[in-house]
């Protein structure tokens, strides 16, 4: 059986470790979720592959304010002029309806949660509601600020993109799993090293199809629509139904996906990869390679 490597996404800064502890313990963690997901897929008589972790949070802090790096606690006031118009961008292609354009954006993002969470959280009591509001909040901020860490200084992009590459060559794996901003860095690691072939390529609450992130991939798009990593032989993207940062939830729409599908990991579980992994439909889909 041979390995798997994951690429994470937000929330997985970890300054108290080294790279290389905080990637055994975060790949140690996603197996027994790994594991969760076979389960339920009713696939427990496979096993559970080698997972190697391809750790990249603490190289985002590299010339960067580390209050922006997606530690927490993230605040909507935190974000910039730009990052509130990506914001609010990112709200409306959610469904969010147009408000009256205001000088500000910060009312308005804070109201396009709430609609949101209301549409979302239809009948739960006033407390979820706001707990769920706090959540999607602090998911837009993480994954704008997080983005542009990434994107923001030419060598820690490249830099990353070299972790990722390396954690794929060292360990000869052919399927990469790759959730949230992971899977944009994913994305462009393909790119940039087209030696790489993968059996698999599987994202997970992939936010790769919002304008603001699209705007800004390399390669970037031409004329909306994003191009096959030269090395990939098939790839699925799975997006659970509330996962505000997998929006538009159909990422063939916008890129050469093979297959995509929904999952619903939990009102306050939307974009975790732990949430992704134990889903059944996730172990379904990486079952065919895991034989």
């Amino acid at each position: 059986m041979g390995p798997v490597v994951l690429v994470h996404g937000i929330w997985n800064a970890e300054p108290g470790l080294t790279p290389r502890q905080a990637a055994e313990e975060k790949a140690e963690a996603a197996a027994k979720r790994l594991r969760e997901g076979l389960a339920a897929a009713r696939l427990s008589h496979i096993a559970v592959p080698p997972l190697v972790m391809a750790y990249y949070a603490h190289q985002l802090a590299d010339d960067y304010r580390p209050e922006q790096q997606s530690a927490g606690p993230e605040r909507l006031e935190d974000l910039s002029a730009a990052q509130l118009a990506d914001a609010w961008e990112w709200l409306r292609l959610a469904g969010v309806e147009p408000v009256e354009e205001q000088a500000a954006l910060l009312a308005p993002v804070r109201w396009g949660i709430g609609r949101l969470v209301a549409r979302r959280a239809r009948g739960a009591a006033p407390g979820a509601r706001d707990r769920l509001a706090e959540l999607l909040s602090r998911l837009v901020v993480a994954t704008l600020q997080d983005t542009d860490a990434y994107t923001s200084r030419p060598a820690r992009r490249r830099a990353v993109r070299e972790t990722v590459a390396e954690a794929v060559r060292g360990s000869g794996a052919r399927v990469m799993v790759a959730h949230s901003l992971g899977s944009m860095v994913a994305y462009e690691t393909l790119h940039a090293y087209p030696d790489l072939e993968l059996d698999l390529l599987l994202t997970l609450g992939s936010p790769l199809g919002l304008p603001a992130l699209m705007r800004k991939l390399e390669p970037e798009p031409v004329d909306g629509r994003g191009a096959r990593p030269p090395g990939v032989r098939h790839w699925v993207n799975i997006a659970d139904v509330g996962d505000l940062v997998a929006v538009p939830p159909r990422l063939g729409d916008a890129f050469p996906v093979d297959l995509h599908d929904t999952t619903d990991i939990g009102l306050f579980d939307p974009h975790t990869l732990g949430g992704y992994l134990a889903a059944g439909l996730t172990a379904a889909a990486l079952a065919p390679y895991l034989a």
